[in-house]
């Protein structure tokens, strides 16, 4: 669907952000020194929920990190932290203090005495930030890979009572996330018809048993990609019946409804019967 400015701006700014996150994962992936990696866990502290982007368990410390993806040119200051067009955020600084603050409470709570240290990450190579003080828990891209050694020379040795508060954590991990600012959306409002499972493109047709892409040439079977666009219309619509008709309206190129309604009915439990047969 069409989206507004602000919209599309924090869709992308979402995706930017995923997509830091995935780029330090394979960062600390490498880590040789004996640790407790735990990534994207949402916790609560004195009813208060905080997410925490990358967390690592060492012998005397917990090391958190939130990642930033921002790109270009941006300035610092005790007040504010905004672009060089002037365009305010929130400062990382504060979302960092309050992640620790938080976690140290927990963590005592829990029994432990790992001393908590925090980061800002700012992974994209093409940030600047102007201004920075030198004692802040800022860690630029010119530093990081610096970050990353200083992290293998830890003493670190891990015993059962590290593993017990790593898996104690994940125990705490609330599965809901935090509500997400979806734009209004309808079934009528979406665009239908399936799309390319690599570039996302609408350009596809389908030959004989499979979903070719007319933009990246990707191809799929027709079952998979059917099945797939099925889990789509899951997420976006919970608390509508999955029909025959509805996912012949949904994937739009499939021409025949019977060929949606055998893969339907090999891959999902058929309930009902007659014209109000749907599947689960």
């Amino acid at each position: 669907m069409k989206l507004t400015e602000e919209e599309h701006w924090y869709y992308l700014n979402q995706e930017k952000g995923f997509q830091g996150e995935l780029q330090f994962d394979v960062l600390t992936e490498k880590i040789q020194r004996d640790c407790h990696i735990l990534n994207d866990l949402q916790l609560e502290s004195n009813k208060s929920s905080f997410q925490l982007d990358t967390s690592l368990i060492f012998q005397d410390t917990y090391s958190l990190f939130e990642v930033k993806n921002f790109e270009g040119e941006y300035v610092y200051d005790s007040e504010y932290f905004k672009t060089l067009g002037g365009k305010d955020l929130p400062n990382p600084l504060d979302q960092i203090k309050r992640s620790k603050l938080l976690l140290s409470q927990l963590l005592k709570s829990l029994g432990s005495k790992l001393t908590v240290e925090a980061y800002v990450i700012f992974i994209n190579p093409q940030f600047t930030l102007y201004q920075t003080p030198p004692n802040l828990p800022f860690i630029l891209p010119t530093q990081i890979d610096r970050f990353m050694q200083k992290l293998e020379q830890k003493p670190s040795r891990l015993n059962q009572a590290h593993k017990n508060l790593a898996d104690k954590l994940i125990s705490l991990h609330q599965v809901e996330p935090p509500k997400i600012q979806l734009p209004t959306y309808t079934f009528e409002s979406v665009k239908k018809g399936m799309t390319c499972c690599k570039c996302d493109s609408f350009s596809v047709t389908i030959s004989g048993w499979k979903l070719i892409c007319g933009e990246c040439g990707c191809d799929e079977l027709v079952t998979s990609a059917v099945m797939r666009n099925v889990e789509e219309f899951k997420l976006l619509f919970p608390e509508r019946k999955i029909t025959t008709n509805i996912i012949h309206e949904w994937c739009g190129v499939v021409d025949s409804r019977k060929r949606i309604s055998r893969i339907l009915g090999k891959n999902l439990k058929i309930k009902g019967v007659h014209q109000w047969t749907y599947y689960e």
